[in-house]
């Protein structure tokens, strides 16, 4: 629970920074460098040990994990610079929902009664969330852009989830920079501009946080059942709205904070149930 909710400050930081340069450069260009960034970041490493202590041992699995995360990231890229922070993480909460019917779809889990009615309290309050965002000014298809990559992300942690029973943490790390920064490559040419010195410089930090905050997610992905992770993910909430009012000057609205402990109560609620259970 530890890494859980190490990794989601470093992802708000990581997400502010980046909605702030989708700002003034493409997103997909955005998306790219992200990733490319985060690669630069771990090649030291991979020189120091070797790069034969990389090489992983389901190479395909590893693609695929890259093929869906960058589906995902297309799309939450795409309306990272039109939806506020706050919003865009309560969006977020929703991951454990589509991780539950993912097991049960795709991992062949039984189909448990209590899960379903988690799911459903859990899009009321996506509900909550995306709703006033229909006011006619467009701002409702972003949310919902970004609402479409949810499952996306949910079944690429499903499959981190089977990898770390065979490859390292570092090692999935790695392989999710090389996998997802040459899927995107294409979609960043389309709208390529040059960065500026300093614009290479919020890159570089981009790659240190992203790397260091999946690490500390798939460590907790490897140490603990994914279920017990997720009720941390709630504290998100107070690094998001911080840092939206402190460098855009958003106000979460009350519905942002309603909606999501909607989420977070239908998560927290299965999760312990499952414990329980267990």
């Amino acid at each position: 629970m530890g890494f859980m909710a190490l990794a989601g400050f470093l992802f708000c930081l990581l997400n502010t920074i980046a909605r702030s340069l989708a700002q003034d450069l493409d997103p997909f260009q955005t998306q790219f460098l992200r990733y490319l960034a985060g690669l630069v970041v771990l090649l030291p490493f991979m020189m120091r040990t070797g790069l034969a202590a990389w090489r992983p041992h389901d190479l395909k699995g590893q693609g695929w994990r890259g093929l869906v995360h960058t589906a995902g990231l297309l799309m939450w890229f795409w309306a990272l610079p039109h939806v506020p922070l706050a919003d865009m993480t309560a969006i977020g909460f929703t991951g454990p929902i589509f991780i539950m019917a993912g097991a049960v779809l795709f991992l062949g889990e039984p189909m448990v009664r209590a899960r379903w009615i988690a799911a459903a309290f859990g899009f009321v309050g996506v509900g909550i969330v995306v709703a006033p965002q229909f006011t006619g000014t467009g701002g409702g298809t972003w949310t919902l852009v970004m609402l479409a990559s949810a499952p996306l992300f949910a079944a690429s942690f499903l499959i981190t989830k089977a990898l770390t029973r065979r490859d390292r943490p570092e090692v999935i790390v790695a392989w999710q920079a090389i996998t997802v920064s040459v899927f995107t490559l294409p979609f960043a040419l389309a709208g390529w501009t040059w960065p500026t010195a300093g614009q290479w410089g919020w890159f570089l930090l981009t790659g240190l946080l992203g790397s260091a905050g999946h690490w500390c997610l798939t460590e907790a992905f490897r140490l603990t059942d994914m279920s017990a992770t997720q009720p941390v993910k709630f504290i998100d909430m107070v690094w998001a709205s911080f840092l939206g009012w402190v460098v855009f000057a958003e106000v979460p609205a009350t519905t942002t904070f309603a909606g999501a402990a909607v989420i977070f109560a239908a998560t927290t609620w299965i999760a312990r149930r499952e414990a329980r259970a267990r």
